[in-house]
């Protein structure tokens, strides 16, 4: 059998036992069909995970016996601020996925000129908080034990001046520089800001450069919005991270 993870929202500790959400237990219980006795493994985000094993397990159900804590590490030394333009669709959700797997610490999801969905009140709650489960289940599925931080969406112009990040960079294919230019730079962190469909416009591009993020291409071909995140993260991680 695989290993299961499991995310809770609570305090985590050797030789104690939990009951996990509803929303955990039905899926346990209905969707995977576990039963008492069966392994799995539980993290909170603060680092690290525990051994456990089901002691209940129901549709509506699920304690567990929490084992042992291994003070296991996967996050990489390189901690990327990604800033995405709001995508229509599942495009969204696809990158805050696979940005997680990929291990950046911090997604603000942004406003811009050419972003076409709006988000107020309930609605964005909601997105919110559906964004906030595609972290959660990245995290079970990659093996991490923190979550990236998911901020609210906010202007792309609130965003730039806040961005602290030794490399800053925006995704503009009509730029000269490319990543290999900076293959002999240090970076511990990095800032990366990706327009939404049909990408920045021109005084996006210039307000970002005025707050000192370097222009940047992916080679010759214009990617999508939603693949342009995954291919930049990953060969910043090779630069400076650890995709080795």
């Amino acid at each position: 059998m695989r290993e299961i993870r499991v995310f809770t929202d609570q305090p985590l500790s050797a030789g104690t036992e939990v009951t996990l959400e509803e929303s955990v237990a039905r899926h346990i219980g209905t969707v995977l069909r576990m039963q008492p006795g069966d392994p799995v493994t539980l993290f909170n985000g603060l680092g690290g995970e525990y051994s456990a094993a089901l002691s209940t397990c129901s549709a509506k159900r699920v304690d567990v016996r929490i084992g042992d804590f291994l003070e296991i590490e996967r996050e990489s030394p390189l901690k990327i601020h990604l800033g995405i333009g709001i995508s229509r669709g599942d495009r969204m959700d696809w990158v805050i996925q696979k940005a997680t797997e990929a291990g950046v610490t911090h997604i603000t999801p942004l406003y811009t000129e050419r972003t076409e969905v709006k988000l107020k009140g309930d609605r964005s709650n909601k997105k919110q908080r559906h964004w906030q489960q595609i972290c959660i289940s990245a995290c079970e599925q990659c093996y991490r034990n923190r979550l990236p931080i998911l901020h609210e969406p906010i202007a792309m112009t609130q965003w730039l001046p806040q961005v602290k990040a030794d490399q800053k960079l925006v995704l503009h294919h009509r730029s000269e520089q490319t990543l290999s230019q900076l293959r002999n730079q240090r970076a511990d962190s990095a800032a990366l800001l990706v327009g939404p469909e049909g990408g920045l416009s021109e005084r996006e591009i210039t307000a970002a450069l005025k707050a000192n993020f370097e222009p940047l291409r992916l080679g010759p071909r214009v990617f999508r919005t939603e693949t342009v995140p995954v291919v930049a993260i990953s060969i910043l991680q090779s630069l400076w991270g650890d995709f080795l």
